[in-house]
């Protein structure tokens, strides 16, 4: 059963956030177009397992769900996406350093909040990398034309002429590939224009960096491409990061990547990331997939 929702008076919009289980804080960023539960009802993740051992906030971002906004791009973009987040946190878990998990646009606002606000996080689990810097601006054009074509035509014809594939491998056994859109379609095309115009800042600045973090981005997914998830050293400049393609090494205390195709029996669709969260990322050595 969901428990009751709650709203938070946020930068001038409501947001909406419930919690279930008792622990450490443990917050959900879900991404673009989806709500708090869209991604686990449709069977892209699990996160009950998380719930067994923390306390699990899981909140509509803003416009998305049950949660307002307003009609400008700006407001949609990561970092002020972010300025959201770590006001919440503010309210749900005052004090506390947060275990965040992140799906797409989950993700990158996560990154940004732990920018801006690093002594607020202790680890983080991002998913499903989206597109940045060079890969992102190749699909700007797309996001605002979606945006136009849905002012013009409506959101259901829009959501209608979407095929009804998986995105990813990791999504094949998913109940509906194409998720319904929990935006309100006076709202969504100015959620489209804030996802154009967004990004991710310059990598030298992850560098500050220094949770202990697992990232995990699948093959076949342009949406959410090998490429973002490859967070070496020489790219983001992070003291704590190391990745494999074809093998990916968790030791204590470095930011590492997944970016191979996954098995059923490693990552799959229904991921939990209870083993991650935390004593076992301290712990253990972890290798998944073959060379």
């Amino acid at each position: 059963m969901t428990p009751p929702f709650r709203f938070a008076n946020i930068r001038g919009a409501r947001l909406a956030w419930n919690q279930t289980g008792r622990g450490p804080a443990a917050v959900w960023a879900h991404g673009m177009s989806s709500n708090s539960y869209g991604q686990e009802s449709s069977g892209q993740f699990d996160w009950r397992a998380v719930s067994s051992e923390h306390r699990l906030i899981r909140y509509d971002a803003r416009g998305h769900g049950r949660s307002s906004g307003g009609r400008t791009a700006d407001e949609y973009t990561w970092p002020q996406l972010a300025s959201d987040l770590v006001a919440l946190l503010d309210i749900t878990a005052p004090g506390e350093r947060v275990h965040a998990i992140g799906a797409s646009m989950g993700t990158a606002t996560i990154l940004c909040a732990a920018l801006v606000a690093p002594e607020r996080f202790d680890r983080l689990v991002l998913t499903t990398p989206p597109t940045i810097w060079d890969s992102r601006r190749a699909l700007t054009p797309l996001r605002v034309s979606d945006a136009d074509a849905i002012e013009r035509r409506g959101l259901a014809a829009y959501t209608r002429a979407a095929p009804n594939v998986p995105a990813s491998p990791a999504l094949a056994e998913t109940k509906r590939y194409v998720g319904r859109v929990a935006v309100r379609s006076s709202i969504y095309p100015w959620v489209l224009r804030g996802s154009a115009i967004t990004d991710l800042p310059p990598a030298d600045e992850f560098g500050a960096l220094t949770q202990p973090s697992l990232i995990l981005a699948w093959t076949g997914d342009p949406a959410h491409p090998v490429s973002s998830g490859e967070l070496s050293p020489r790219r983001f400049r992070m003291p704590n990061c190391a990745w494999r393609r074809r093998r990916a090494l968790c030791v204590p205390g470095p930011m590492w990547s997944q970016t191979s195709s996954p098995r059923p029996d490693q990552f799959g669709v229904k991921l939990s990331t209870a083993e991650w969260l935390p004593e076992r990322l301290r712990h253990q050595r972890l290798l998944t997939n073959t060379p």
